[in-house]
């Protein structure tokens, strides 16, 4: 009885997510108003722009110029930003991280603040941007002209409720639904994109090209490539290197009990997708003020240089993720406090002297491990720009990528949350 009691819980929680999810969705096919929505979907649309890049976790909201626009991206760099904050940059921020429950809801609560004055500004630069560039295409037909300052206000104000509203759907996942909320809304948005992809290459290989049989031997080849590719993710994503530890004051005769289980698990991929997106946003920065440019020597330039199809854009693309994978772990995993934590439980790594040479030893442990995850980033990375060169795929269809990371690690946490919570646990006393 208890187990299907349990497993009722589960199903609950499933269906309330189906339907948060259900109603972000229903968002994307709602407009803001007095903008033409055919005026900027070319620039939306380019996969090289940060609009592209942020269209992606929004599921396509942006190029729709929707009241979710936004999605939770500016919630995704309030968080990363107060996480920055915590590393002694701001000793009240530490405080707060140090306190537990209590100071987790205060940075929660600090982190929904800024993401909302984030998407604000960004909401108004936005509009701003583009209409300054595609003045005469970009607002409806009976805008005043020139248009009211009130005007891009209230459009700001509009994408920034969006973004309130995302976060209140996301924050109802996390609580009565299945999974981390944030990131099942990205999830959401990423996969919605999936019909699209795979109508576009059905168009490109079997309607319009399948009187060439190599054409279906590329279609079946690139559905086959990309499973392997999602095989080979899951794979990376659980593996770990576990780092074996012993307990000072545990009896000698312990040992004879069972197997001692007792270490330290580090991710190969202990950053997870963050480095991609760092660079991916660094190098779209640029990429998106060229959008905005006349065509010349400084665009030229812009585009040379921050362009991931070009071969210094390339090269710099890769260079950005293996920096910041290796800042990003290091910030995740401190060996000084880790060995630290160590001697204060009395534990030790057998055969390492406690103190700053366990530190050290984790350091090069965690080094080795962050080259193989740099370099499974940059390999996931720069897959969809090989394959699509080679086989002049759509722009929708992206083979690997930052996408695919994020909806891979979402399922694998979310499929433990699940069997985690359909299991029954029973503690027993000694006497029944």
């Amino acid at each position: 009885m208890k187990m299907e009691l349990k497993n009722k819980k589960v199903w609950i929680g499933l269906l309330f997510t189906a339907l948060f999810l259900f109603v972000f969705r229903l968002g994307y096919f709602i407009q803001i108003p007095f903008v033409s929505l055919d005026a900027v979907k070319t620039l939306f649309g380019s996969s090289e722009s940060m609009f592209g890049f942020l269209d992606v976790f929004s599921g396509g909201a942006l190029s729709n110029f929707s009241i979710i626009a936004l999605g939770v991206s500016p919630y995704i760099t309030s968080s990363i930003v107060v996480q920055l904050l915590q590393m002694d940059i701001v000793p009240v921020l530490k405080e707060w991280g140090e306190e537990g429950a209590t100071g987790r809801e205060k940075l929660n609560n600090l982190t929904k603040y800024i993401s909302l004055g984030l998407a604000f500004v960004q909401a108004l630069t936005l509009v701003i941007g583009i209409s300054v560039s595609y003045y005469d295409a970009f607002f409806v037909v009976g805008t005043p002209t020139p248009v009211p300052a009130i005007i891009y206000v209230y459009l700001a104000v509009v994408l920034t409720a969006g973004t309130a509203f995302t976060l209140w759907l996301a924050e109802n996942i996390t609580v009565r639904g299945v999974g981390n909320g944030t990131s099942m809304i990205i999830v959401a948005g990423i996969v919605s994109s999936f019909p699209d992809m795979i109508n576009d290459l059905i168009q490109k290989y079997i309607v319009s090209g399948g009187e060439k049989i190599g054409n279906i031997f590329i279609f079946f080849g690139i559905i086959i490539l990309m499973i392997l590719i999602i095989v080979a993710v899951v794979f990376m994503e659980g593996a770990q290197r576990k780092i074996p530890i012993q307990y000072a004051n545990r009896p000698a005769t312990a040992s004879f009990r069972g197997k001692n289980d007792s270490n330290i698990p580090i991710k190969l991929n202990s950053a997870s997708v963050i480095p991609v997106i760092f660079a991916s946003t660094l190098m779209s920065l640029p990429l998106t003020i060229a959008n905005f440019l006349n065509a010349g020597t400084a665009k030229t330039w812009l585009l040379n240089i921050f362009s991931t199809s070009e071969p210094i854009g390339f090269v710099l693309y890769v260079v950005l993720i293996v920096l910041f994978s290796f800042f990003y772990s290091f910030l995740q995993i401190n060996p000084d406090k880790m060995a630290e934590d160590l001697q204060k439980q009395n534990a030790y790594i057998p055969g390492i002297r406690p103190g700053d040479e366990t530190a050290s030893y984790i350091s090069r442990v965690l080094f080795k491990i962050t080259m193989l995850g740099a370099t499974y980033l940059v390999l996931v990375a720069i897959l969809p720009i090989i394959i699509t060169k080679i086989f002049n795929l759509p722009s929708s269809v992206q083979v690997g990528g930052t996408s695919l990371i994020i909806v891979v690690g979402v399922a694998i946490e979310t499929a433990k949350q699940i069997k985690t919570q359909s299991q029954e646990k029973e503690y027993r006393g000694f006497i029944e």
